[in-house]
């Protein structure tokens, strides 16, 4: 890929996504191209949900964790990640996330593998 073609690539990834601080091969330029390009039809709205339990210790001795990841994909190009958990003693908390950016998508795609 010559410099003009990644420069026009890299501009049409940038409508969608901030490419500012990312270095991309001509491999992850095209396959960003994709997704943006396909986003509407095969990403959009679509959402996955993982839970897991395990067991840890703290100064009130053993309790369980039981966690929930969430990522859904936004109406707007982009990752939202939601994570919460809840112990067996009470506890609770959650955070979110959204990922709009090109290595981030770039990571959030390599981590799923």
């Amino acid at each position: 890929m010559d410099r003009n073609d990644k420069k026009r690539l890299r501009d049409h990834i940038g409508e969608h996504l901030d490419v500012s601080t990312s270095r991309l091969t001509d491999d992850e330029a095209t396959f960003l191209k994709g997704f943006v390009d396909d986003y509407d039809e095969t990403y959009k709205g679509r959402s996955t949900t993982r839970e897991r339990s395990h067991d840890g210790w703290s100064s009130d001795g053993r309790f369980t964790r039981k966690e929930q990841f969430t990522d859904t994909f936004t109406d707007e190009v982009g990752i939202r990640q939601d994570y919460s958990y809840q112990d067996d003693d009470g506890q609770t908390g959650q955070s979110s996330r959204d990922i709009k950016d090109a290595r981030g998508i770039l990571n959030w795609f390599r981590d799923q593998r």
